[in-house]
């Protein structure tokens, strides 16, 4: 069975009562449960953590390398941390970021992410759906990854 933690950022879990218009209705417990089933299906075990605290995130990510894959939403972090960048640089596993909203069609702030050099993919815009669809992006990733180690030997 494949592990993959999901890792949340500052005010995800407040997710469902900040800014509806933007994030829409859905709390992170309801996220964590639509994205159980999904990993059900697919024989993958999820870990989820929140914090609010760079350094819990970035020793978060430093204690990953028992995982299959990482999945990421760094929030405010992603514009503005670059020991998350370099933690997440360190880990060799794949990696996607995710953003429930487009940061692209935001605040020109929101437009640099300093973690998307460090990873595989991002996946943005698509409402809390991102969570779902870095599941499966991430699956694909792992089955590419072994597909290629069996050509190898």
């Amino acid at each position: 069975m494949k592990k993959i933690n999901i890792i949340n950022g500052p005010n995800l879990n407040l997710l469902g009562k900040r800014e509806i218009e933007i994030y829409g209705k859905k709390s992170l417990d309801d996220i964590i449960n639509e994205c159980q089933k999904i990993a059900h299906d697919l024989n993958i075990k999820l870990s989820f953590y929140q914090s609010n605290s760079e350094s819990e995130i970035i020793e978060n990510i430093q204690n990953s390398n028992s995982f299959d894959g990482l999945i990421i939403n760094a929030g405010a972090y992603t514009h503005t941390s670059i020991a998350i960048h370099d933690a997440l640089m360190v880990l060799n596993i794949p990696k996607i970021e995710v953003h429930i909203s487009n940061i692209y069609n935001r605040e020109e702030f929101r437009k640099n992410s300093f973690i998307s050099s460090s990873v595989n993919g991002i996946i943005a815009g698509f409402g809390t759906d991102v969570y779902k669809i870095s599941i499966q992006s991430i699956n694909y990733l792992l089955k590419n990854h072994e597909n290629r180690q069996k050509n190898i030997r």
